[in-house]
């Protein structure tokens, strides 16, 4: 790992404007939304998690690295770890977002950790955002960013079994990860570069996004009790690929409702839902 004085990157900000107009809207419903769902129009309430739309990283094409992502140095930390995910978050929903609203966005780096493991030097850099719209403080969310050193093979993490039957089958396509990929303008090219997915990052297929999984189970978690959850977290604890279904599972306690993905009955994605008579 490259020497870099990580403290000095805790509490670099910066501020963007954002927001999801109806031409968007249409996009994402198109991506995530129920085909026998209204497509979202201007005024009406923007789904949950939709708002990763909303502040796309616009780096210029030249300014991308090998694997598609921006380079770092404006934000986030230069590691020397060439591998970068997504790796969970956690958000709490304060006030409701529109179609056409104008969101202010307000992210720190919160803490960056660097460790080794049995497997090797890993880092996580920790994000904290906060977006305001027209009818003040949204949303307030955590970002977990894991970067990995590139493998010389696949060596997945240990599979956990799905805890519970299946309740929800989605299929999963190329089509599907690259309009993902489109909507939220995200290059990393293990999502939709089959050949450098499996000859670079050693993957066995097409990486199914941490956040698309996210996005799912936000939609399963509305689904079943009527109504966006107050609170949401979600961690990736295995990848999962192109070429198999995903499968939704659920178990609930006290009214908390856990969500899991997974594909031949193991996990790919835990996440947890909480309503505010719950919390």
């Amino acid at each position: 790992m490259d020497q870099v004085n990580v403290d000095a990157w805790v509490g670099r900000s910066l501020s963007d404007v954002g927001g999801i107009d109806q031409s968007m809207a249409a996009k994402l419903h198109a991506t995530l939304g129920r085909s026998d769902d209204l497509l979202p129009r201007a005024g009406d309430l923007l789904p949950a998690l939709w708002h990763w739309s909303a502040f796309v990283p616009v780096a210029h094409t030249d300014h991308l690295g090998a694997d598609g992502h921006p380079a770092p140095g404006a934000l986030l930390p230069p590691l020397g770890l060439p591998r970068r995910m997504w790796a969970g978050g956690a958000l709490s929903f304060h006030a409701p977002i529109r179609v056409g609203d104008i969101l202010h966005r307000h992210t720190a780096v919160s803490s960056v950790d660097t460790k080794t493991t049995a497997s090797g030097p890993m880092a996580f850099v920790t994000l904290d955002h906060r977006i305001v719209g027209p009818q003040g403080l949204a949303i307030e969310e955590r970002q977990d960013i894991v970067y990995l050193p590139m493998p010389e093979r696949f060596t997945p993490p240990k599979k956990r079994p799905m805890p519970a039957e299946t309740t929800e089958r989605a299929d999963m396509s190329a089509t599907l990860l690259f309009r993902y990929s489109a909507v939220t303008f995200n290059a990393h090219r293990i999502h939709y570069d089959l050949d450098y997915a499996r000859s670079v990052e050693k993957y066995p297929g097409l990486v199914i996004h941490g956040p698309l999984q996210a996005a799912l189970l936000m939609r399963h978690a509305i689904e079943t009790r009527q109504r966006p959850p107050s609170y949401f977290d979600f961690r990736a604890v295995h990848p999962l690929f192109v070429g198999t279904s995903l499968d939704i599972c659920t178990t609930e306690e006290d009214g908390v409702l856990s969500l899991f993905t997974g594909q031949r009955g193991h996990q790919g994605m835990q996440a947890t839902a909480m309503w505010e008579d719950t919390q």
